[in-house]
């Protein structure tokens, strides 16, 4: 499937000529692998991938015992994946390169020998747990990866003209018309429903069944909720409880995270005790008229909660906090002719007990 990152990995291999390894950094199951083995097939004579979440221990070893011997590591690793390397034309894959924090460490000295390319991904959280005993590169070149958007929905669903159509009108501010106003809404419609994770794409494609694509997305939300397990040590219940919670809390109109509806008697000071809140909101441009010949303005408007909870021994507590509401000032009408306040703030003290 056709990705925005690819052309931003070409850039990058034009630019840097191999004086700088590439690190993609994403969250579990956003294609980071498959874009790279795509862009190694179609940029390189030859390629050696090298998944560390599954490689032997023999080959881990090597970037332990020998990045002193270069060319006896080339050539093992040749010979171990049955794969020529030409210089400057043979690209190295490190997948999962938390794995093996050795290799990461030793891309120093891998971009200096300067014979072949590399490439590094790896899932948010792990990369940065697991950094504790090598020297983080400088010769890296950082890009974050995320799920599909929805001009990407729609390239893999073979539509490559609707967006370019969209962007079109919308900078010349003109209506779509009915029938393809109708159509990109039918499109955005599946999107909100599938999402933008690969596999889940890939799913509704095949088998046009949401079902499907739902047990996709569960099996997906049981990873992350494994993760969670893994890397949040002793807060592994607490944090878990906010992942679980946030669908709900989307649904609701107050933008502040409220922890008692998690469960019974559950405090804030459970969590954090201070807490800050920035809320910006768009509203694009909308006709007034049947004929769409009047519009209002689109307009953003940034709101700020802060403040901070002091728990007592009693068990009260006393909260004071400030909210400022259409930060930047923005000029705004949310009904053509009735402009809404500007920015204004509300100072309050929370006292529970």
């Amino acid at each position: 499937m056709k990705r925005k990152i690819y052309n931003d990995i070409l850039k990058w291999k034009n630019e840097s000529n191999g004086s700088t390894a590439l690190l993609i950094e994403g969250a579990r199951r956003v294609g980071k692998s498959y874009i790279v083995e795509e862009f190694a097939k179609e940029n390189y004579k030859s390629y050696i991938l090298i998944d560390f979440s599954k490689a032997p221990e023999e080959v881990k070893s090597l970037f332990d015992n020998y990045l002193d011997n270069l060319n006896y590591l080339f050539t093992y690793l040749s010979q171990y994946y049955g794969v020529k390397l030409y210089e400057r034309e043979t690209l190295f894959i490190f997948d999962e390169i938390q794995f093996c924090p050795r290799a990461r460490g030793g891309i120093k000295h891998l971009v200096a020998d300067g014979r072949y390319d590399y490439i590094e991904t790896g899932s948010l959280i792990s990369i940065k747990k697991n950094v504790e005993d090598i020297l983080i590169p400088s010769e890296e070149r950082h890009l974050n990866m995320y799920p599909m958007d929805f001009e990407e929905f729609l390239w893999a669903n073979e539509n490559n003209n609707l967006m370019d159509l969209i962007r079109k009108c919308f900078e010349e501010k003109k209506p779509l018309g009915q029938l393809m106003h109708r159509e990109a809404m039918d499109y955005f419609k599946q999107y909100l429903i599938v999402g933008g994770m690969p596999q889940a794409v890939e799913t509704y494609i095949k088998t046009k069944s949401f079902k499907e694509v739902d047990l996709i997305k569960r099996d997906i939300l049981n990873l992350y909720k494994d993760d969670i397990v893994k890397y949040s040590g002793d807060d592994s219940i607490k944090v878990q409880s906010i992942f679980e919670e946030i669908p709900s809390q989307l649904q609701k109109h107050e933008k502040r995270f409220s922890f008692n509806s998690m469960q019974k008697d559950a405090r804030y000071r459970d969590y954090k005790d201070a807490f800050f809140v920035w809320q910006m909101t768009y509203t694009g441009r909308r006709f007034i008229t049947t004929d769409e010949s009047y519009a209002t303005d689109p307009y953003s408007v940034h709101n700020l909660l802060l403040g901070y909870r002091y728990s007592f021994r009693n068990g009260t507590s006393l909260t004071p906090q400030m909210r400022i509401d259409n930060l930047f000032d923005t000029y705004y009408e949310s009904t053509q002719y009735y402009p809404m306040p500007l920015r204004n703030c509300l100072f309050s003290l929370l006292f529970e007990f």
